[in-house]
C-alpha cells in the first residue's frame, strides 16, 4: 500500500513545481516518529537551557536578565505548543478509533 505525500523540498524547489513521492506506510510511520522525537528533544533542550540560564542568573554568574527572560519565554511557548499538538494528536486518534470500517 502506497500513500502519496508532498516532499517539502519539492514544494520549496525550483520553478514552483509540485512533485509527489510514493512513500510506504512504514516509511511514513518512521518519518513521523523521527519528527516527533526531534520535536520532543528540541522542547527538552529549550527547557534545559532555560533552567541553566535561570540558575546562572540566581547564582550571579550572568547578569543579562533580558536573555534569561527571552530564553524562558521561548521554552514556555514551545511547551505550550507541545501540549496543544499532543491534544490534537489524541483528538485525531480518538476520531480514527470512532470510525466504522
Amino acid at each position: 500500500m502506497n500513500i502519496h505525500f508532498l516532499n517539502s523540498q519539492h514544494i520549496n524547489g525550483m520553478n514552483n513545481h509540485t512533485v509527489q513521492n510514493n512513500i510506504t506506510v512504514g516509511e511514513a510511520q518512521k518519518e513521523f516518529a523521527s519528527n516527533l522525537q526531534n520535536a520532543i528533544e528540541s522542547l527538552n533542550n529549550a527547557q534545559l537551557e532555560s533552567d541553566k540560564k535561570t540558575t546562572a542568573l540566581a547564582n550571579g554568574q550572568i547578569d543579562d536578565l533580558h536573555d534569561v527572560m527571552i530564553t524562558a519565554q521561548k521554552a514556555s511557548i514551545l511547551l505550550q505548543t507541545g501540549v496543544q499538538v499532543q491534544k490534537k494528536v489524541i483528538d485525531a486518534y480518538n476520531e480514527v478509533m470512532r470510525m466504522q470500517v
